[in-house]
């Protein structure tokens, strides 16, 4: 699966990082691809373009300005066959981006929450006129045609052990612990290959790949050829 977002602050930057350490994600802005909003997402912005991709329509050089951002949520409606909304007040740029979902025929998810949360208003509101109430992945999986099947063999009671033996599942939060100590102690200034890494370690590939991801967002390591990773370059030695 391909999750494609808007880089903003928050579930956007979210969504890309987690999806990145097991899948593909597409990021699609309201600037031009030379400039990155927020500032803070610069290095995720960059990461998604070696990985995956970053659409805009708007020329280089543009910045970005409040009347590009419908257009930007253009893009993820058209790219995506269905529009998750997590979070949104009833004048958000999210229920934009499922309005125009909705005219374009794809499936539109919403996360419900409570009565008593405005920033919940949005979602209960697509709930009410007809959107899929999301609580799982497997929710929006069960409702995308084609992909449903995929889990089909996983009952609703445990199905969380089932889906992640048949997706490889995320690491655990004590495997990426033991991760984060062994891929510092092995990582250096000369480069590695990841396969090789991964095998030092005795972890999965995937907790090892989660924690690169880490430290590529902090810059502090560098991606080079051949899916080969090293320290970067002290910036004050």
């Amino acid at each position: 699966m391909t999750v494609v977002s808007g880089l903003a602050r928050g579930i956007d930057g979210i969504a890309h990082t987690a999806a990145m350490r097991s899948g593909r994600t597409v990021a699609a802005i309201a600037s031009g691809l030379d400039i990155a909003y927020p500032a803070e997402n610069a290095n995720l912005q960059r990461l998604i373009g070696e990985r995956g991709a970053v659409v805009a329509e708007a020329p280089p050089g543009t910045e970005p300005q409040a009347r590009h951002f419908p257009k930007r949520n253009r893009l993820i409606a058209g790219l995506s066959l269905g529009v998750l909304v997590v979070e949104a007040a009833r004048r958000s740029g999210s229920l934009i981006t499922a309005n125009i979902a909705r005219d374009l025929g794809r499936e539109i998810f919403a996360v419900p929450g409570s009565p008593l949360d405005p920033r919940a208003r949005g979602g209960n509101d697509l709930i009410r006129e007809g959107a899929i109430l999301t609580e799982t992945a497997r929710d929006v999986l069960d409702n995308l045609a084609g992909f449903g099947a995929l889990f089909s063999r996983h009952g609703r009671d445990g199905e969380s052990a089932g889906l992640a033996e048949e997706t490889g599942g995320p690491p655990a939060a004590s495997e990426l612990e033991q991760a984060r100590a062994k891929v510092a102690e092995l990582l250096g200034p000369t480069p590695v290959k990841v396969d090789d890494l991964t095998r030092r370690c005795q972890l999965s590939a995937a907790a090892v790949m989660a924690v690169l991801l880490e430290l590529e967002l902090s810059g502090r390591v560098e991606t080079l050829p051949g899916n080969r990773f090293a320290l970067s370059p002290d910036p004050r030695s």
